[in-house]
């Protein structure tokens, strides 16, 4: 653990499951885990107003470091003070690396030991990230927690590449954590986190759990999971590698956001998860519900009266039908992904407050198979 203080406070542990409750002590205020966070890739969670996550219980978003530099850039973020008061979110950030996006774009990038080459998706225009110039990006932006910059790799590559991989990504936290160190010294005040990889090998994630630990982070990230695998390798991996971080740490697996790999990841003692999947499912036409998922675009919903779901408070006290919204997207009426954008949000914190109140209680693993006899069977097409 690093010298300064904790920042991760354990209250309930489950007795059947590593499933546990607790709190995050971050710079903008304390957050209940365990938590979703809602992603704000370009400094906005799409369709939303802050006022609304604001109204859910949100208190922690998630932006993205490689897309806010390149758009709208660090010079304009700078003169607002910070993301912050840039986008007007008075709670806590968390900054994503850049590292996944660049994973994303292979074909345009290139991993050198000083950093990662790229070229820009927007014009084009060629660009180096550092170790070090990510933290100070991330700096900039005000990020209550920042992740270091990291090389992910997919489900089909060998182990050399998860090797090489891997050994980047140790040598790239230890100059990550220097620059950490000398902005704190300066008055930053955000954490960085530590990230896990080691893709699907168990020996190479054991190795990397230890070079992370042992470099030392308020707490860590396991990354490299839901790129391509099977649930069953999601699974393993997840159980094999959450298993041997201490308890002290905050937990955070990246870019999971269905029940099913949700409610996994709790079990096996996970704290902070993300993923754009609830809102881009929203925005498709999508929504999570307590009995399954249901398609808007199916004509059974055209004469429905009944609100998405009975137990959830869908649109903060209004009543909109299956049958409006069917036709909002029929329509293509913008307020059709906006409301199914809110709905998902709202289960998406039902869902982790109702397994915070279950592990609290004793309950947690009754209300897991609660949710997943409707996922990913038996739900409302």
């Amino acid at each position: 653990m690093d010298t300064q203080q904790p920042i991760f406070f354990i209250s309930s542990q489950d007795d059947r499951t590593d499933a546990r409750a607790g709190t995050l002590r971050l710079p903008h205020g304390e957050v209940n885990t365990p938590m979703f966070m809602p992603v704000g890739t370009a400094g906005t969670v799409k369709a939303m107003r802050h006022r609304t996550l604001h109204s859910m219980g949100y208190r922690l978003i998630l932006g993205n470091t490689y897309h806010l530099y390149l758009r709208p850039g660090m010079e304009v973020i700078q003169s607002f003070g910070g993301l912050h008061g840039f986008s007007s979110w008075r709670h806590n950030i968390l900054t994503d690396s850049g590292g996944y996006q660049i994973f994303s774009l292979a074909p345009f990038r290139k991993i050198t030991p000083e950093g990662a080459q790229f070229q820009s998706h927007i014009d084009g225009s060629r660009h180096l990230l550092t170790p070090e110039g990510v933290v100070d990006i991330q700096r900039t932006i005000g990020s209550d927690i920042q992740m270091a910059l990291d090389v992910c790799t997919g489900a089909d590559e060998g182990r050399k590449t998860a090797e090489d991989a891997l050994k980047t990504t140790t040598d790239w936290a230890i100059r990550a954590k220097r620059q950490w160190l000398a902005a704190r010294d300066d008055g930053y005040y955000g954490h960085l986190f530590g990230i896990i990889q080691g893709n699907f090998f168990s020996d190479l994630r054991t190795e990397a759990v230890d070079r992370t630990l042992n470099i030392g982070f308020p707490g860590v990230a396991i990354g490299g999971l839901s790129v391509g695998e099977t649930y069953e390798q999601y699974r393993d991996i997840l159980f094999h590698t959450a298993s041997q971080i201490p308890p002290e740490y905050p937990r955070y697996v990246m870019g999971i956001g269905t029940p099913e790999y949700i409610l996994t990841a709790i079990e096996a003692g996970i704290d902070m998860f993300d993923c754009v999947f609830p809102t881009r499912a929203g925005r498709n036409g999508t929504l999570f519900t307590t009995q399954g998922r249901i398609n808007l675009k199916n004509a059974r919903w055209g004469h429905d009266d009944s609100p998405p779901d009975p137990g959830i408070d869908s649109f903060g006290g209004d009543h909109y039908s299956l049958g409006y919204l069917r036709h909002l997207f029929k329509a293509k009426e913008i307020l059709g992904p906006m409301l199914a954008t809110e709905h998902n949000l709202r289960y998406m914190k039902w869902l982790v407050d109702e397994s915070r109140r279950a592990i609290v209680e004793g309950s947690f693993p009754t209300f897991r198979d609660s949710v997943l006899q409707y996922y990913p069977g038996r739900n409302r097409a």
